[in-house]
């Protein structure tokens, strides 16, 4: 899929083998480094209007997380312990010793544990649209009125859970099941795209791309007990908390501030899927964020 930066150029894709695993990514751009982390069921596809937005003033790096996307299968290592140490080392492999990071829905859990764990290397965090493991996710998946009157009941993370079963049942029917999965969170749901749902596809429905992705989910309570630990030493740098006022909200905000010192929020009038509903809002909050004027 073609993916460009500000200048319209074609943003290019390199591998590096990190932690055990290859993963595949994309950089463009120049200047101080920007590191964009996907969540799921989305690939590094998910930045492509947010990339040209950014790449003016910034080097940006855009990685397919272990096991989604164009990155290895790995068989396991799907704690977001781990899978942060992939994009620490990732960041060092091109180079990079301190960096901000993004990320969102997953892309956010791994996010909050690289600052966590490497608080020296991250100079900003930008956590969005992502209620942490150990932090209120667990409650979110709960079946209760209140959540199924929300349309936040967050149903799937029991069922990618279950050993084999999800696999088996959407296997076959990714288009169907991945189309209505990722319009139902969003508030325009015209925004997800004939050619994003394509690329989704094309990486979920490939050998082993769903038994992946639950793995994700599958190590959530390892995550809790991970996240737990971490926030006992809260974060120094500043964190963006950004949140969808048709999705997380304002839980976002209310988690960095149990976990970090330095915290601002914005909440956009849109769904969960920010970087496709309203790249340029959201890109104009990073900068700011960024260039210190949040």
């Amino acid at each position: 899929m073609r993916i460009v930066d500000h200048r319209g150029d074609l943003v290019p894709h390199g591998r590096a083998t990190v932690n055990g695993v290859r993963l595949h990514y994309l950089t463009a751009g120049e200047g101080e480094p920007v590191l964009l982390l996907h969540g799921v069921p989305k690939t590094s596809y998910h930045w492509r209007h947010v990339i040209p937005l950014l790449t003016s003033r910034y080097r940006v790096i855009v990685p397919d997380m272990r096991g989604l996307g164009d990155s290895e299968h790995a068989g396991d290592g799907y704690d977001m312990r781990n899978v942060a140490e992939d994009f620490a080392q990732l960041m060092t492999e091109l180079g990079h010793e301190r960096f901000r990071v993004v990320g969102e829905d997953w892309g956010a859990a791994a996010a909050y544990q690289l600052a966590a764990r490497h608080p020296d290397r991250v100079q900003q965090l930008v956590y969005q649209e992502m209620i942490l493991p150990g932090f209120g996710l667990e409650d979110y998946s709960f079946l209760t009125p209140d959540n199924v009157r929300s349309y936040v009941w967050l149903w799937h993370i029991n069922f990618y859970s279950v050993p084999e079963f999800p696999e088996m049942l959407i296997s076959g029917h990714e288009r169907e099941y991945f189309s209505y999965f990722m319009k139902h969170e969003t508030h325009d749901p015209s925004a997800i795209t004939p050619d994003a749902l394509d690329e989704y596809v094309r990486c979920y429905s490939s050998p082993g791309g769903v038994k992946c992705m639950c793995e994700i989910y599958r190590a959530t309570l390892t995550d809790g007990d991970q996240n737990r630990e971490s926030a006992k030493t809260r974060l120094p740098m500043p964190v963006l908390a950004v949140g969808s006022e048709h999705f997380i909200g304002a839980d976002n905000e209310r988690q960095m501030r149990e976990v970090a010192d330095d915290v601002r929020a914005v909440t956009l009038p849109w769904g969960h899927q920010l970087a496709e509903e309203a790249p340029d809002e959201l890109a104009g909050h990073y900068l700011r964020f960024f260039a210190g004027e949040l």
